[in-house]
């Protein structure tokens, strides 16, 4: 069975936000809403090309389009000078847009129109404005009429046939051919030069035989000119006659032409120059005469041909090299050689360039007060001038701004304020033509937004890498944090990787990894967050899969599919035969773990693959059917794997190929399905078997590639359903001849280990790579972009790197990595580009400022240090910061040195997890690869106070059921003037709770304890520490389960982390707590309950002797109560509600005031399973064995004269009877007096 797994991943877009120039500009979304609502200068989306060609059959349309908000109005020039369009009734101009219509339908010459047109956009915040566009109409004019003498030439000589076409626009193309319009045929002797001439390098009596005419075919017009046919007259001396030449080798020798040396007809004169632009295709051509036609041949002089850009064209008459640079530079040589001899002319060229960009102005985006730059930098030969422009008017003119300020290339906005947003234009001319671009400054104060949609749910499989968006948008720049499950710190490093961008990588999602994750965006103007639910899914997963099998044809197969995977998800489970999706039908039928198969026959043969798929990933397994045929005595038999092959034999021997034949062993009942051919040599890796192709298993023959300079010798592996054979005895050893090398080095590289030196290394080549003897690499090296020579070095064939010296810090380097054997060299290696190593940076950062955002946060400015003072890759800005001291008297601070990276090319950042109440000192530097640059002045800064930290050592006992004593001590971080702590405390009992009560306290108050109401309900208790700002984080308990105290029972044990409980009695429910011997604070409680003892069943109650005496005495009583109760009231009278006595009142009577009666004792109190009301109060839990069924404590219990007997006898009987002690509600003497 073979399986295979894939998953899923999720990948969200990635909102990517560049770095520009000073800052980290900003870049707005293309969402619409945000697009709709901020304010845009004009843009140039879209113009006509700066040499603009029309046809003058067709209307003319110049191109100018721009986006901006507001949308942009248009405006043209023409020659310099406003460009009226209503004036003029044939042009009109596009709705919502500037480009121009010239309509010649109602008459008009399009030459009229000829000229130098620009384009202007306008909004409120600035004019954008288009190339120059020069607008020519094609021309296609008419050969002037001339008679052409009769070429009269003798055999063997040279003639060139002038074409001279009429000048067009653009030029047109020019062919030769016959008047009969047949076109003349060329080759080495007779061929077109790029002027339009036909050269003869010689001329043969057959070259009379037609005519020839020069045709110009103008492009625009569709349009063919043709010239006046050339007639031409060969002198002979000896007239045509085939048969006679038919057994000549040498046609010149044949007719009598004397021989001569080559000459060149093209170019004219000794040397020559020729001036090309950079970027554009140069043509050198050399056209030469001679008997026998001359060859030509090409060079350079110092140097090879440019690599891949090089071509010859027209019989190797021409060298077109493309997309030319300086490097090109120099001087090419042509050879034209025949047997006579060999001629040479030089051809000097130049290449100068128009104006290109180094760094093109880019759209900058800045936040009130914040900083920025525009920079361009152009290149050319000659260097071109650099001409600056604001909205569209030279900036030497436009108004002053005392935020801006130019210098050369570059212009620098410090502490830009709103209202400067403008469009700026950058022009870099030369004598070879100009570059124009545009580039607005926008200013704008804008509160973060959350792109992506809220509330998002995404589901991934368990251990994927995991990506969670959050897009945003804001000026300035917001920082963007994440949080999980609404609290903690931010999440960062470990298993979470935040990326500038918003997202939030999770490298390997785990179980735990599961919930909500919070987004929060924050600038200077407000904030913003989004949450993103996370689901971790387990992966789907084929516990069981097919198996192969050897059914016999008519049965019925079943191939078992078994899996798991997320109950969340929905399970697909699909089926393929041989990749492709299997039909099911009667026969073939899908089970809930598996198919089957009823019936198989030939055609069910092959391999069937399970797929179990949900909408995140996917798991398959595959296994092989094959059919039995019970006809066939061959299948009946045990399969094995087959013997080895044998007697291998090689012929066709070549230099880069060879047949290697063999004999197959026996396939042992399963046919051979593949042959694998394997290699070893002797001279860099012997011993070790290389793969070298594979076969079919039908054939026993084939011809195998090889390479140069290899001692080969080869072995075959036989390949069947089973397994693979042993290999085959080596066959002969055959060694190819030796090359040149057909590769280079591969993974070349340069990279500095010191600041001095730069190190390049390279993949050696393989052993079939090398192709000869002495194998060595020429590495070379020059700095880019400058017109140095090549330094080289030549190295031995084991080596791998190569370390050049004294090179300047960090300096780009072009590298070749040539191999060179003893038979020549590789073609020319691929330049790729290093540095050299890094030194520390030499500047810090400049004009830092800061600003206190919070207590605990301040926010960065600086400015950008100069490339050249990085010596290196800019690796990050990077604060250091250390506390200094607080602003609380006598408390010590730690002054660790701390540190905050700011990555990339940026001018502002956050610095936080500061302590509030304190002085700081903050330096910056800039880091690169190497390490840190100087320092920048120290600032200070002082943070202002914050909220404290969480009460220490918060301690909750419960040393009685009267009583919860809560300590705690002073918060580690003050965060400024401690004024108290706020506790807030509420009783529960199961899901009922109580209100919430709140006590204040001084800041040296440490202990607190809180009388019980009751002792069922528990407590959750809240302290927080205050200060002047507010309250900090609070520290959170609960008060202990409540415990019995007359069954407590305490064992002390010795330090270890079990306890054996013996002497329990059974059917009980005990409370276990656990807690340090000394300190009553309780670490944890557990409760359970012992099993039952056995007991007899019990007897009827009924029958028992001391029940009935029981029944007996209560009856007796009863009968005495009511004689009691007879006699009483037959006496009459009302009585007092108390008699004074002169005796000192127990603390009960202390609640007796002039005669009134306080009911509230303690018989009221709450009994167990009594519950807590929502305001607070405990309710009694219903009982049908209430004190009221006593005559004691019930409303509404009056006698005749409406007193209160009930409860004032109770009282009475405790004077008298009990003293001090409490009453028992449950006495009968006390239920006497009551009735009496």
């Amino acid at each position: 069975m073979v399986m295979q797994r894939y998953l899923l991943t999720y990948i969200g877009v990635v909102l990517t936000l560049n770095l520009h120039h000073l800052i980290r500009a900003i870049e707005v979304p293309r969402d619409p809403s945000i697009q709709e609502s901020l304010h845009q200068p004009p843009t140039i989306t879209k113009q006509s090309v700066k040499n603009y060609i029309v046809d003058p059959r067709d209307n003319i349309f110049i191109e100018c389009e721009a986006k901006g908000n507001p949308v942009p109005t248009f405006s043209w020039t023409r020659n310099g000078k406003f460009f009226n369009v209503a004036k003029d009734p044939r042009v009109s101009m596009r709705h919502w847009s500037g480009t121009l219509a010239v309509d010649f339908r109602s008459g008009g010459r399009p030459e009229d129109y000829e000229g130098e047109y620009q384009c202007f956009a306008r909004n409120d915040f600035g004019t954008a404005n288009s190339n120059k566009i020069f607008l020519q109409v094609s021309k296609s004019p008419l050969w002037p009429k001339e008679n052409l003498d009769i070429q009269e030439v003798h055999e063997g000589a040279q003639l060139i046939l002038a074409c001279n076409p009429p000048p067009g626009l653009p030029p047109p193309a020019i062919f030769w051919m016959s008047s009969s319009m047949e076109p003349i045929h060329q080759d080495k002797r007779v061929s077109q030069g790029h002027n339009g001439d036909l050269y003869f390098s010689n001329v043969l009596q057959e070259d009379s035989q037609t005519d020839y005419s020069c045709n110009a075919r103008f492009a625009f017009t569709h349009t063919i000119q043709q010239k006046n046919p050339y007639t031409l007259k060969v002198l002979t001396k000896h007239p045509l006659n085939e048969t006679s030449f038919r057994n000549h080798t040498d046609i010149y020798s044949a007719r009598g032409i004397t021989e001569r040396h080559p000459s060149f007809m093209y170019p004219v004169g000794s040397p020559s120059s020729q001036m090309v632009l950079r970027g554009e295709d140069l043509l050198l051509e050399c056209i030469a005469s001679g008997v026998p036609t001359p060859g030509i041949m090409w060079h350079k002089k110092g140097g090879d041909l440019p690599a891949g850009r090089t071509k010859l064209e027209n019989f190797d008459k021409a060298l077109h090299i493309a997309n030319v640079s300086e490097e090109d530079s120099g001087e090419y040589f042509c050879l034209a050689s025949n047997k006579v001899g060999t001629s040479r002319h030089v051809i000097s060229v130049i290449v100068k360039a128009a104006p290109f960009w180094l760094d093109e102005p880019q759209n900058l985006i800045l936040a009130p007060g914040e900083d920025g730059r525009l920079v361009c930098q152009a290149n050319g030969n000659p260097k071109p001038s650099i001409q600056w422009l604001v909205n569209g008017e030279p900036i030497e003119s436009s108004a002053p701004n005392p935020s801006r300020e130019v210098t050369g290339d570059t212009i620098m906005f410090r502490d830009i304020q709103s209202g400067s947003s403008a469009v700026y234009q950058c022009n870099a001319s030369n004598e070879h033509g100009y570059l124009l671009a545009n580039a607005f400054v926008s200013v704008l104060d804008v509160i973060p937004r959350i792109l992506a949609p809220r509330n998002q749910l995404i589901k991934v499989i368990l251990n994927n890498r995991t990506l969670l968006n959050c897009p945003f948008f804001g000026s300035p720049i917001p920082t963007l944090r994440w949080f999980k499950n609404g609290q903690g710190s931010t999440l960062h490093g470990g298993n979470y990787k935040a990326h500038e961008n918003g997202t939030l990588e999770i490298i390997r999602a785990r179980k735990e990894d599961q919930g909500t994750y919070t987004c929060v965006a924050t600038n200077l103007l407000g904030k913003a967050q989004n949450q993103v639910r996370l689901e971790i899914k387990d992966p789907t997963r084929i516990i069981d899969g097919p198996k192969d099998a050897v059914p016999k044809k008519g049965s019925t197969v079943y191939l078992v599919c078994r899996t798991i995977h997320d109950p969340t998800l929905r399970l697909t489970v699909s089926w393929l035969k041989d990749d492709v999706p299997l039909y099911l039908g009667t026969r073939i039928k899908k089970e809930d773990d598996g198919l089957t198969i009823y019936g198989v026959s030939e055609k069910d043969q092959g391999y069937y693959t399970c797929v179990a798929s949900t909408e995140l990933d996917k798991d398959t397994a595959r296994a092989h059917l094959t059919i039995l045929d019970p006809s066939l005595n061959r299948m009946t038999l045990p399969k094995a794997r087959p013997d080895r092959p044998r007697d291998l034999e090689l012929t066709d021997l070549s230099e880069r190929s060879v047949r290697l034949t063999w004999i197959p062993g026996d396939d042992n009942n399963s046919p051979i399905t593949d042959y694998i051919v394997e290699f070893e040599e002797d001279r860099y890796e012997p011993g070790r078997w290389q793969n070298h192709s594979r076969y079919p298993g039908s054939v026993n023959s084939a011809v195998l590639r090889l390479a140069p300079y290899v001692n080969y010798q080869f072995r075959v592996i036989a390949v069947n359903e089973v397994g693979s054979s042993y290999p085959s005895l080596p066959s002969e050893r055959y060694h190819t001849n030796g090359a040149r090398p057909e590769y280079n080095p591969t993974g070349v590289q340069g990279a500095g280990t010191a600041k001095n030196n730069m190190v390049i290394s390279w993949t050696p080549l393989s052993a079939t790579q090398v192709y000869g003897p002495n194998l060595r690499y020429i590495v070379k090296w020059r700095r880019r972009d400058t017109r140095e020579s090549w330094s080289n070095r030549t190295v031995k064939g084991d080596v791998s790197q190569y370390t050049v010296t004294q090179t300047p810090i960090y300096t780009p380097y072009e590298i070749k990595v040539q191999a060179v054997n003893d038979y020549g060299m590789a073609p020319e290696a691929d330049t790729v580009i290093g540095y050299s190593g890094e030194d520390y940076p030499k500047a810090a950062p400049t004009d830092v400022r800061l600003k206190v955002v919070n207590s605990t946060a301040v926010s960065l400015q600086w400015s950008k240090v100069y490339p050249e003072t990085v010596q290196g890759q800019l690796k990050e800005y990077r604060a250091y910061y250390w506390r200094e001291s607080s602003l609380l008297k006598n408390l010590w601070v730690s002054k660790k040195k701390q540190s905050m990276s700011f990555s990339g090319d940026r001018t502002r950042g956050i610095v936080s997890r500061l302590f509030p109440y304190s002085n700081y000192k903050l330096e910056m530097v800039v880091a690169n690869g190497r390490g840190d640059g100087p320092r920048s002045d120290t600032l200070e800064f002082t943070t202002p106070e914050g909220v404290p930290s969480t009460p220490r050592y918060f301690r909750i006992r419960q040393p009685n059921l009267e009583t919860i004593t809560l300590e705690w001590e002073h918060p580690e971080h003050p965060n400024g003037n401690l004024i108290g702590y706020t506790l807030r405390y509420q009783a529960f009992n199961g899901s009922k709770t109580g209100r919430t009560v709140v006590e204040n306290f001084s800041p040296n108050q440490t202990r607190f304890v809180l009388q019980r109401t009751d002792p069922i309900s528990r407590y959750r208790f809240n302290l927080r520490s205050r200060s002047q700002i507010g309250e900090g984080e609070p520290a959170t308990g609960e008060s202990p389960l409540p415990l019995n105290e007359g069954n407590k029972t305490v064992k002390s044990y010795l330090a270890k982390t079990y306890a054996e409980l013996v002497d329990l009695t059974p059917g009980e429910k005990y409370m276990v707590r656990v807690f340090v011997k000394g300190n009553d604070t309780i670490s944890s409680n557990v409760t359970f309950e012992t099993s039952a003892a056995y007991t007899k069943p019990p007897r009827d109650i009924a029958t028992q002797g001391w029940f009935i005496g029981l029944m007996c005495a209560i009856a007796l009583l009863v009968l005495i109560l009511l004689i009691v109760c007879f006699i009483k009231r037959s006496r009459g009278g009302k009585y007092p509600v108390r008699e004074n006595k002169d005796v000192p009142l127990d603390p009960d009577d202390q609640k007796v005031d002039n005669g009134s009666f306080d009911y509230s004792d303690e018989d009221n109190k709450p009994l167990q399973g009594s519950q807590t009301s929502l305001d607070g109060t405990i309710k009694q839990q219903e009982s049908d064995d209430s004190l009221v069924d006593y005559g004691e404590g019930g409303e509404g219990q009056f006698n005749e004269d409406g007193s209160f007997i009930g409860q004032y006898t109770v009282k009475k009987d405790k004077e008298e009877t009990e003293g001090n002690e409490s009453s028992e509600a449950t006495s009968p003497v006390n239920a006497i007096y009551s009735l009496a």
